[in-house]
């Protein structure tokens, strides 16, 4: 059996590979988030370390956090990969990217240095079809950070169809797999409960939005 650490990022697409991993027969040991230098916020989605750690308790999974600089993010992956397969015996990786080439060739490189298999259940699907499917599984996320494309106002949505429909009418791609948002899940079937979450300030940093979360 294929047994994985998933690369968390709290969001839905994380969320959805590791959904039809478990789907394929693959099992599940730990769920690994890269944080900003200082350890306190997820460095790809800025989601804080509470806040990631109930949704590693809603999944009854353990969750490795490792801060990293952009510097020295490869390195420090690549170690936290050599400690959880000594200490879970993981034979595979699972990431949630959907046609990025230049994030797939990073993922296995990474994977290849540490013996273990790159698995990204989500590759080559259409974008709006695989979003529109999480929605129907059903998932519940909400975007915390967004590009100055879409502004604030996107901030602390739900994602659902209407939104979807919303987020194509001022060009933006559905999935956001550019980049454009990112999200937090806060309930889907492998959440024993939905997570309370309460969002705050919204903030602007260089050409993005980030919204408060606990």
């Amino acid at each position: 059996m294929k047994k994985f650490v998933s690369s968390w990022s709290g969001g839905k697409d994380s969320c959805y590979a590791c959904m039809l991993a478990i789907a394929q027969g693959m099992q599940p040991v730990a769920l690994l988030n890269m944080m900003n230098e200082n350890g306190q916020v997820s460095r790809s989605h800025a989601i804080p370390k509470p806040v990631l750690e109930r949704q590693a308790a809603a999944m009854q999974l353990p969750l490795i956090t490792s801060p990293a600089s952009w510097s020295n993010y490869e390195a420090i992956f690549i170690q936290s990969l050599e400690q959880i397969i000594k200490q879970h015996g993981i034979n595979t990786a699972v990431f949630g990217d959907i046609d990025l080439q230049a994030h797939r060739d990073w993922e296995e490189m990474v994977c290849s240095k540490t013996g273990i298999e790159a698995v990204l259940p989500l590759w080559q699907r259409n974008r709006k079809e695989l979003v529109l499917e999480m929605i129907a599984h059903p998932i519940k996320a909400y975007i915390v950070s967004c590009n100055e494309t879409m502004g604030e106002h996107f901030l602390g949505r739900e994602i659902n169809e209407t939104l979807v429909s919303e987020l194509e009418a001022i060009g933006v791609d559905a999935c956001g797999e550019n980049g454009e948002y990112h999200t937090l899940m806060v309930n889907c079937p492998l959440f024993t409960a939905e997570i309370p979450i309460r969002f705050g300030e919204r903030m602007h940093h260089g050409n993005y939005w980030f919204i408060e979360m606990e």
